[in-house]
């Protein structure tokens, strides 16, 4: 999986996505077969790597932005791009930040990149490529055809992980009916669940970069992958183990902590949650407290279920209480109590139709 991208990265593509007024300005360059270099930023740190050319203060356009490229210096942009600081300026960066850049124009946007904490385009007047800098990452910006194939590509990717996290998600509610859940059917469980969220982050990762061409991707990645951030933090509270410092924050951070390789490896998953009993025994049973199958239950909010569990303890003592042990619950009252039960039942009917279909 590839290197995840910086905040400041991800921020700087969105100035330049398509559909922005910016990026239409920088589109006009190479189709003049023409290079620029182009800061954004005009703060004192900009200024004082900043020798000659002139200010201007003027709203930015398009047009604009493509006739200032005309000249050699580079073109000063305010932080948001909306406004043009100055043009044809010569800049200074310290000429001892190392560079992997052969061209004049891209040493001088890298260095001024890792020097100050600005985004930096270089548009190559020879190849017509675009390429952002911000600190040490580098980006080139992709023909949006291609961004656009490769996000659909991601997208069929993400729909089979989807679908096979469908059907471990009913095994998993199937063993929690039956009391039979393992140490394996909760990391297995957790594990597709992280690699179907890590996919959805390189898509909206690239969706970033369309700008307004991946409307339809973004779209159907939220249509796929909504519910599924809480179905993860439901499974680890419901049998991640509490000690000391280790709560449910720090075993929802050392679950997405894991890198892909680790994260294939379902002892060391088990082992990295705490979760109860022998974690290199996979077949070891777990009992789950409920919160899962409980938010499953319509109009049922969160404070409810956790006086729930706190009540009862685990899901085989919710399941075994009656309507009238539930009414005894801090805001249940009997009318919910009587949902409850229903859907409770509901649930577990439709695990055994499911399992015997």
């Amino acid at each position: 999986m590839p290197r995840k991208r910086s905040q400041a990265l991800i921020d700087a593509l969105r100035i330049v996505a398509p559909g922005t007024t910016f990026r239409e300005g920088l589109d006009r360059i190479p189709q003049a077969s023409m290079g620029a270099l182009i800061v954004i930023g005009d703060g004192p740190e900009v200024l004082n790597i900043c020798s000659g050319g002139f200010l201007l203060d003027a709203a930015f356009t398009p047009q604009r932005l493509s006739e200032l490229a005309k000249m050699d210096g580079a073109i000063i942009l305010a932080a948001d791009a909306s406004r043009i600081a100055r043009a044809n300026v010569h800049l200074v960066p310290n000429p001892n930040v190392p560079t992997s850049e052969t061209g004049t124009r891209h040493r001088t946007a890298e260095r001024v990149a890792r020097s100050i904490d600005v985004p930096v385009v270089a548009v190559s007047e020879d190849m017509a490529v675009l390429t952002v800098y911000v600190g040490d990452d580098k980006k080139p910006l992709e023909p949006i055809p291609r961004l656009l194939s490769r996000a659909n590509t991601a997208l069929q990717t993400l729909e089979r992980y989807k679908t096979r996290l469908d059907l471990t998600s009913a095994e998993l509610s199937t063993a929690e009916l039956e009391d039979v859940v393992t140490i394996r059917d909760v990391v297995t469980m957790l594990q597709i669940t992280e690699l179907v969220l890590r996919i959805a982050d390189e898509i909206e990762s690239d969706l970033v970069e369309l700008g307004t061409d991946g409307r339809l991707v973004q779209l159907q990645l939220e249509e796929i992958v909504v519910g599924v951030e809480d179905e993860r933090r439901l499974v680890v509270r419901d049998y991640f183990h509490a000690a000391g410092t280790w709560d449910l924050e720090a075993a929802m951070t050392g679950l997405q902590g894991l890198d892909t390789e680790e994260l294939l490896d379902l002892k060391l998953v088990a082992d990295v949650l705490h979760l109860p009993g022998n974690s290199s025994d996979l077949e070891a049973p777990l009992q789950p407290r409920g919160y899962r199958l409980l938010s499953r239950i319509p109009r049922l909010p969160s404070v409810i279920i956790g006086n729930i569990v706190d009540s009862f303890g685990d899901l085989s003592m919710i399941l075994r209480a009656n309507v009238a042990d539930l009414d005894e619950v801090e805001g249940v009252g009997a009318t919910r109590a009587q949902a409850i039960k229903d859907g409770l039942s509901k649930l577990t009917s439709s695990s055994i139709l499911d399992r015997y279909s």
